[in-house]
């Protein structure tokens, strides 16, 4: 039930996966390669000694190699998401996606694996024979009932945790929210009646889990596209029929009156409005049906507004979304060396869920709900995905229960400071970025694309519009509403086109600049050919005049060119010089470098204010800022003569009590590695390694950030805009429509909310 509501057009599909290298994943050395010293140990002749080792103790296998950390998504392609068999080869993309989510939420390494065989034997005999690779199998997107038989068989043959999540994951957020439901309605478990409505993979799963979990069976009835379950249907295969009850009722309608809960796993309006008022008081409806649910929230609240419910889709309160359990299940049971995934483990990754749920929710999480508060309610019984406390919750409850069920082979015995490592694996401005696409759908603005007419874009526009991150107003032509039917628009005229020629905005934009600039040597006439020549320009103007809220550019002109532009109709934030922020994240951290787009040679009081700055957007980036001013000496080591700035700057910020750490001057090498901070610097302020480097001068910044990007391997964001008085962020030269959507998303969150009215 991992699906959301997000649209995109095929070609936008297609780009995504076949631009640069194609697919998803890549696989990357985690040790240096880069000698012949170095190629001798990782092969011959040093391997050879891990591999006697391993020989002679098969647990080493975990320390010496990546098995450890490890897991095969393996799939036939018989059951692809809601396409049906479509195969193995097609199948794919989804696994290199779970593959991808593995590694994104919880630091799991993942390898896509698709088997070409719908036979379920030969099956089980091609993943069996893989044990020696992996530390874990997630099985995915394999038919019923060939599933139960896959999953069963190769959970008693092989060591290693083995886990179907079209299965138990969704059994595993359903059953959260269950908890929850039923903890706001006052019932228990023990005395909930319970209809189910589907028969796969899915709906036997939930049912296995919410009954092992204290719902009797006699209190759940199950319906397949025959009707109930019951014992005298004599058309049930041996899964079916373990669900089989004595009762005389025959619909689903017959069994949903007076039920307290209803879990939809089936399809589409299955569900009507007059089944649901026939339900218990406060009823709780999971209707999880796949893009489209069983019936829609607003048709049920019609008829019952006591209901308490949840979907599959992410534009609903309570998604049951299953990117909140398989990743940190398969962490928890990766860290303890869990031969399998039991029963025990699956619930206390359920109790695990709705605890937090019930808990305080974090001002990043409740930024992604508009900025409202989110708190536990009828609209709040499953975490957010985003939600940055999910794997230390979640995998610590799963590791926690394999020990005390004597699944471990490697059990841990300081919880806490296990606890304490999850959240270091954690880079908080991984989540602080998918939480702004979140926020932008609750808050969406209407943004500036001044270079309307380029193909990346209007792909980012209508990506943008699609999303329900905002309006986006294209600066062009009227040729732009043909270019934008060209890239499968069908209604051009839904989006807004400003022409800079003769829009009726034209004249105002004129005044406005003209006004502004008109003492400074500046003719009307002179205006009215930079408004009409220069989207940049007539942009600016548009939101300087509260046309919209923010404005993306730069696709077409180098930065400094296009700032220089802006700057002209945008002033600075009072008392500020605008600087350029990079975001080089990596998978553990994030640093920020400054400043790397405006100024040549900043003088003290700039470089102070920049730090100043720098530290409220680390904070926005979920960082708790370590400054280091950066230089080629160390505190004096060697002698130099350009860092009295420096020197400066720190002396200024010492003298303003600052809430945030700072030091310097210091080499790049020794802010980034506590370690040697330690040892030859202990005087130094900083607690940790920096992550905001405020360089001497535009060049040395430019130029590190630059080479990061091309050789770093890094992904490098920005560099951001701060400092002008408005919301504008200009992309590089080479941007494509994600980076375009990303840019575009954060200069809304910029954006000062307008007055109603």
């Amino acid at each position: 039930m991992s699906e959301s509501n997000v649209t995109f057009s095929e070609a936008e599909a297609l780009e995504f996966h076949s631009r640069g290298r194609p697919g998803k994943i890549e696989i990357i050395a985690s040790k240096p390669m880069a000698t012949q010293r170095d190629l001798s140990l990782a092969y011959s002749p040093g391997v050879a000694v891990p591999v006697r080792a391993i020989a002679d103790d098969p647990g080493k296998a975990y320390d010496l190699t990546a098995k450890g950390n490890l897991v095969a998504v393996i799939s036939n392609g018989t059951a692809i998401l809601g396409l049906g068999n479509l195969g193995a080869l097609a199948s794919k993309p989804v696994m290199e996606g779970k593959a991808v989510l593995f590694k994104r939420f919880a630091d799991v390494d993942s390898i896509d694996i698709e088997v070409a065989t719908e036979d379920a034997q030969r099956f089980i005999e091609a993943v069996e024979l893989l044990e020696p690779s992996f530390g874990g199998i997630n099985l995915e997107d394999i038919a019923a009932p060939d599933c139960f038989v896959i999953e069963q068989t190769l959970r008693e043959r092989m060591n290693i945790p083995v886990f179907h999540d079209d299965q138990h994951g969704t059994a595993i957020i359903t059953a959260a929210g269950l908890i929850n439901a039923c903890h706001l309605t006052g019932r228990e478990f023990g005395q909930i009646r319970v209809v189910v409505n589907g028969a796969g993979a899915a709906a036997i799963a939930c049912t296995e889990l919410i009954k092992a979990m204290g719902v009797k069976g006699d209190h759940v009835i199950m319906c397949d596209r025959k009707g109930v379950i019951h014992k005298d249907r004599t058309d049930l295969d041996q899964w079916k029929s373990a669900h089989a009850v004595e009762t005389d009722k025959r619909t689903l309608e017959e069994a949903l009156v007076g039920a307290d809960v209803f879990l939809g796993l089936s399809a589409a309006g299955a569900l009507k409005p007059e089944m649901v008022r026939k339900m218990a008081k406060e009823p709780i409806i999971f209707a999880m049906a796949n893009p489209d649910p069983e019936i829609w929230p607003p048709d049920a609240k019609e008829v019952r507004p006591d209901a308490i419910i949840a979907t599959g889709r992410s534009d609903f309160p309570n998604q049951v979304n299953n990117v909140l359990g398989f990743p940190f299940i398969f962490r928890g049971a990766l860290d303890v060396r869990a031969t399998r995934i039991n029963e025990e483990m699956k619930i206390a990754a359920a109790e695990a869920l709705a605890e937090l749920a019930r808990e305080p929710v974090p001002e990043e999480v409740a930024a992604a709900y508009g900025g409202r508060s989110q708190s536990f309610g009828h609209d709040y019984i499953i975490p957010a995905p985003f939600d940055p406390r999910l794997m230390e919750v979640v995998a610590s409850a799963v590791a926690e229960a394999a020990v005390k069920t004597g699944v471990s082979l490697k059990p841990i015995t300081d919880f806490d400071a296990y606890r304490t490592k999850l959240r270091a694996r954690q880079n908080p401005t991984v989540s602080v970025l998918s939480l702004a696409y979140e926020t932008a759908k609750a808050r969406p603005k209407r943004v500036l694309f001044a270079e309307g007419e380029e193909p990346n874009v209007l792909r980012a526009a209508i990506a943008f519009k699609e999303a329900g991150y905002g309006t986006p107003v294209l600066v062009g032509r009227e040729e732009t509403y043909d270019l934008l039917r060209e890239h499968g628009v069908e209604n051009p005229k839904e989006y807004e086109v400003l022409n800079s020629r003769n829009s009726p905005l034209v004249g105002r934009a004129v005044d406005f600049i003209y006004k502004k600039h008109q003492r400074h040597g500046m003719l009307r006439r002179e205006v009215e050919r930079l408004v009409n020549q220069d989207r940049n320009y007539f942009a600016s103007a548009m939101l300087a005049l509260g046309e919209a809220d923010a404005m993306i550019t730069g696709t077409t002109r180098p930065f400094s060119q296009s700032l220089r532009q802006i700057r002209v109709v945008i002033d600075d934030e009072p008392g500020a010089t605008p600087f350029g922020v990079s975001v080089v994240v990596s998978r553990h951290q994030t640093v920020l470098i400054a400043d790397t787009a405006v100024t040549e040679r900043p003088d003290a009081e700039q470089l102070a204010a920049i730090a100043l700055r720098s530290a409220g957007f680390a904070r926005r980036m979920g960082l708790e800022p370590r400054i280091a001013f950066i230089s080629y000496t160390t505190f004096g080591n060697p002698p130099g003569v350009h860092i009295e700035e420096l020197r400066g700057a720190v002396k200024l910020l010492d003298g303003i009590k600052c809430d945030f750490e700072y030091e310097g001057e210091m080499g790049p090498d020794v802010a980034l590695n506590y370690d040697m901070q330690r040892r030859f610097y202990p005087f130094s302020r900083l607690s940790g390694a920096a992550n905001v480097l405020v360089m001497p001068g535009l060049q040395s910044a430019s130029l590190s950030s630059k080479l990061l990007r091309e050789l770093g391997g890094e992904s490098i964001l920005g560099p951001y805009i701060l400092g002008l008085d408005m919301p504008v962020q200009i992309a590089p030269m080479t941007a494509s429509a994600s980076d375009l959507v990303t840019l575009a998303v954060l200069a809304a969150l910029g954006a000062r909310e307008r007055p109603k009215g």
